[in-house]
């Protein structure tokens, strides 16, 4: 399936065109208010778009601490070397331009009877309808002898920022012949393809750095994995003999990590003194969502697939990895796409602008070695209650290399794009 660049910066944005009707919904007060908590992918977005989009008709307020934004999309290819660290941190500037105001606090409540958002300086902003788009959180009790504390000796990485910069840093100083385990994820978790994408690029840097006596064992708790065959194809015409997928079947249950000596016990074997141990533990909805009673036993958000509204409560839209979208995959370009059909229904709500049925795309790109990048993606809507895919595709097992080439193109086009769409 070939996919322009307009259609995937666009997404589901093509049917959301607005035209204004009447006063806004809420009387009483000045303009209808609308609160996003969460800078990244969905929440970013939304913010942009209901702000845009209702040329100055809605007040529309961003909570996000962090001034600057790293996507955790393409940091693999930061680990790789294929990207600068500059090129994938983003700022909010251009985002007040469309009449956004930024505020650079953490959101710690929300008291949805008051409808407000309680932030660490004490702060109260009241809204009328409420964007929640706060990521994932770690479990990190998920993995036996590993923390919180644990992380800067057995980074994760699976959130943006420092533990990136710390990853980066660990992997450069593998010597050749050194070991790497990963400990993967259970599903559901953030960015299917990306812990098998962040293996080929770790292989793809000691491979550039002449390390490639070094080797990455992946300890997995699924019997299976997004683009397997791909992968693994990959793995063994770039880094043949560097890595070794082992499923549960054969390495019978993780049983403990000792981060002080860097110490990976399975029921199949015992690796000692690894070089780096990168652990990606099993997730749930960030905390601003669960402690507000939005996520359900899952850890997850429930919500409404025809508008992103959440499941129990009509004021407030979850986006993005902390909710429960059906056959969607948790990536930055769901997000993306979700946060364009909830603005469109805000819109409508709080000032009687068009509205059109949900649609929502995805595509999620995996560069395995340069020139060398594969996909799979779809086209979805709301049907018997969820998110269910219309349409789907996936990149296949001996494509030509010239394909292959193009899709990375591809690749580095959506992110330049899907960017702009965010911050620009």
């Amino acid at each position: 399936m070939s996919i322009s660049r307009r259609q995937l910066i666009s997404g589901s944005a093509s049917f959301a065109g607005v035209m204004m009707f009447g006063a806004p919904a809420v009387l009483g007060q000045g303009k209808p208010r609308v609160v996003v908590i969460g800078g990244g992918a969905g929440g970013v977005t939304a913010a942009k778009y209901i702000a845009k989009d209702s040329a100055g008709t809605i007040s529309v307020t961003l909570v996000e601490p962090l001034a600057k934004y790293q996507t955790c999309f393409h940091s693999n290819l930061y680990l790789g070397g294929v990207r600068d660290y500059p090129s994938i941190t983003h700022g909010y500037g251009a985002v007040k331009k469309h009449g956004v105001t930024i505020v650079a606090d953490r959101a710690t409540k929300i008291d949805r009877d008051k409808k407000e958002v309680i932030l660490a300086s004490g702060k109260k902003l009241p809204y009328d309808r409420l964007v929640v788009s706060p990521g994932i959180d770690l479990k990190y009790d998920s993995v036996p002898g590993w923390s919180q504390a644990a992380e800067e000796k057995m980074p994760h990485a699976w959130k943006p920022g420092a533990q990136t910069l710390l990853l980066k840093k660990r992997l450069d100083a593998v010597p050749n012949g050194g070991v790497i385990v990963m400990i993967a994820p259970p599903n559901p978790y953030r960015c299917p393809p990306g812990p098998y994408e962040r293996v080929s690029m770790m292989a793809h840097a000691l491979k550039k750095a002449k390390k490639d006596r070094s080797k990455i064992i992946i300890i997995d708790p699924k019997d299976t994995f997004s683009k397997q065959g791909l992968f693994q194809e990959g793995w063994e015409k770039h880094y043949k003999g560097m890595v070794e997928w082992l499923g549960p079947k054969v390495h019978d249950g993780l049983k403990s990590v000792d981060p002080k000596t860097n110490t990976v016990v399975t029921g199949f074997e015992t690796y000692k003194n690894a070089a780096l141990v990168n652990v990606i533990p099993a997730q749930m909805a960030g905390s601003i969502a669960r402690d507000a009673g939005l996520a359900n036993a899952t850890g997850y958000c429930a919500i409404d697939p025809t508008n992103m509204k959440s499941a129990t409560d009509s004021n407030i839209y979850i986006l993005g990895d902390a909710c429960i979208a059906g056959d969607m995959p948790k990536s930055a370009f769901s997000a993306n796409s979700q946060a364009k059909v909830a603005a469109m229904m805000i819109r409508g709500e709080l000032v009687s602008a068009r509205t059109f049925p949900a649609r929502y795309t995805n595509t999620c790109w995996s560069m395995i070695d340069t020139d060398d990048t594969v996909k799979i993606g779809g086209a979805y809507e709301p049907k018997d209650g969820k998110i269910a895919a219309a349409s789907t595709f996936v990149s296949k097992t001996g494509e030509d290399a010239e394909l292959r080439k193009q899709t990375q193109a591809e690749n580095m086009g959506w992110y330049a794009g899907i960017t702009a769409d965010m911050f620009a």
